[in-house]
């Protein structure tokens, strides 16, 4: 598993490590069932603090993306359709909030922005 902390980001690094292990569950670089770092190896790989990989562990875990068994440490869950769905929903969101932000700044119509996500999709089928 492959964690990257950008010190300058205003994101807090809990949420950095969140987005990026969602992100390998999602992607399926991390499998159900995969065995996570402990809590303490990935704080001491990462050189931060062990309650930070902790309130990380256990927002994860609320949102239904790993799993905790005693004595034994934290795994990828089983992948949970509706969840995926929603955190699809949820970035496709923030990516359409900055695409936005970018037409107005460029004076892009929306016409142009359909014309460019028509194309997209036409080359996905």
């Amino acid at each position: 598993m492959n964690i990257i902390i950008d010190n300058k980001s205003p994101r807090p690094i809990y949420e950095q490590i969140c987005a990026q292990i969602k992100a390998q569950i999602m992607s399926g670089e991390l499998s159900e069932d995969d065995a996570l770092p402990s809590i303490r190896n990935l704080a001491k790989d990462l050189r931060i603090s062990v309650i930070t990989t902790k309130r990380a562990y256990e927002e994860l875990e609320r949102e239904g993306f790993i799993y905790t068994a005693a004595s034994r440490g934290s795994f990828v869950a089983p992948k949970n359709l509706a969840l995926i769905r929603e955190e699809n929903l949820r970035r496709i969101e923030e990516l359409t909030e900055e695409i936005s932000r970018l037409a107005v700044s460029g004076g892009i119509t929306k016409q142009e922005l359909m014309e460019i996500f028509e194309t997209m999709t036409e080359e996905l089928k």
